[in-house]
């Protein structure tokens, strides 16, 4: 018997698909994708802080591998967290699954500001990061099941500039708030945004029409990996994860490449080409739904890709001393990082019918990012082998390759529409 919990009150089909209530939907999934990212990068900004705080009684080479096992377990947990939101989301709909996902990292973000041992922020972090994952899944879902196809990718296009004003906001909120407990009671307002989305969020009519026609259907893990969907999930899982590789390598290693072009320490050169990235990521993001409409789905897939493959190489290769030029050249790639990622976003969640959109999104957005470390890690070991940080990252770069050739010669026109 399935449970009533969060499914009331019970709206009319024209109060969830109307103008008024489709505002309220994506402010709450904005505001939860941005406390997410705000949430993800508020260990690393008061790190310092709570190393000293956490510390006693422990060396530093401890205190500092304890802080490379919380940075870790925040990514595994966010991976599995988009996964498994995503089968819950199939199985009891996309209204429950994404506020109990905000009310969870809303409450273990709480649980790490009071946590008394470096084990408890650990765990903390671990299952803040399992709910920061179920909430960039759901959300994208759930909106491109409610929004309209004519502005969907418009709307889906801003919402993936959410995460990155969350980081943005977090280094201001390290800022003026020095207490790092008290910096993590940020952790109420997604709790209070959870209990408010009780009243004001209202299920998918798409997903309540498919469990009304399919209520004995199979499970979505077993629909997922059927032979009727294996062919979707890899190209959905390459294109995503290909993005997702290249684009953790650039971020993680753009400093240190940049110092590596100068002789002296050059705080200012690096602080720049961040910002850069930063500006241009969160404005490809933002008009990424207009290149949509220009272009199509595919062709603007093929242009992201390509533009990456090509922008890495000249970045990384073609520039031996540091020239201002490199700002230009760093903008212009975050553009196209920011523009694929909402195109990604809206590509990703249509390649798959609505009983398992959710799982598959879910899959296809994390199943990459468990190799993302093994590529931030292996362009650090490499560096030496290969003559330089601009070589071994542009090694990494050329994941940009494969999924332009994936774009290009494994898809399924039928499946580029922005009709469904």
């Amino acid at each position: 018997m399935e449970t009533t919990v969060l499914n009331t009150p019970i709206a009319t089909p024209q109060e969830r698909t109307g103008q008024r209530y489709r505002t309220v939907l994506f402010l709450l999934c904005f505001i939860s994708c941005a406390l997410g990212g705000t949430v993800s990068t508020l260990m690393a900004v008061y790190l310092p802080v709570v190393t000293t705080d956490l510390q006693v009684g422990v060396s530093f080479k401890v205190g500092s591998d304890v802080s490379a096992y919380i940075n870790a377990m925040f990514i595994f947990g966010w991976a599995l967290g988009g996964f498994s939101w995503g089968v819950i989301s199939d199985k009891f709909g996309r209204k429950k699954a994404l506020l109990l996902a905000i009310a969870f990292y809303g409450l273990f973000t709480l649980a790490t500001g009071l946590a008394p041992t470096w084990g408890v922020v650990v765990l903390s972090r671990f299952l803040s990061g399992f709910g920061v994952g179920g909430v960039l899944v759901v959300s994208f879902t759930l909106l491109n099941e409610v929004w309209p196809a004519r502005s969907r990718a418009i709307y889906t296009g801003i919402l993936s500039i959410a995460f990155p004003v969350g980081i943005f906001s977090a280094g201001l909120l390290n800022y003026t708030v020095a207490s790092w407990r008290a910096g993590f009671l940020i952790g109420l307002v997604p709790l209070i945004l959870a209990l408010l989305g009780i009243w004001f969020v209202h299920e998918s009519d798409k997903w309540l029409a498919y469990r009304l026609q399919n209520h004995q259907s199979a499970p979505p893990l077993t629909t997922l990996f059927s032979g009727a969907h294996r062919s979707a999930l890899l190209r959905g899982s390459l294109t995503f994860g290909a993005m997702l590789i290249g684009l953790w390598a650039i971020f993680s290693w753009l400093p240190t490449w940049v110092q590596s072009l100068i002789a002296t320490d050059a705080p200012q050169e690096r602080g720049l080409s961040m910002m850069f990235l930063g500006i241009g990521g969160l404005s490809g993001g933002f008009l990424s739904g207009w290149l949509i409409r220009f272009l199509g789905l595919r062709q603007s897939l093929v242009l992201c890709f390509g533009v990456c493959t090509v922008l890495s190489f000249v970045l990384f290769k073609t520039n031996l001393i540091f020239t201002p030029i490199i700002y230009a050249e760093i903008m212009v790639l975050a553009l196209f990082f920011g523009l694929s990622q909402g195109v990604l976003s809206v590509y990703i969640p249509q390649l798959f019918p609505t009983g398992i959109r959710s799982t598959a999104t879910g899959f296809c957005f994390n199943i990459g990012r468990l190799f993302t470390a093994s590529a931030v890690l292996l362009v650090g070991i490499l560096v030496s082998k290969l003559g330089g940080y601009g070589n071994a990252i542009f090694l990494f770069s050329l994941v940009f390759l494969i999924g332009l050739l994936v774009v290009l010669f494994l898809q399924d026109k039928r499946e580029l529409t922005l009709n469904t």
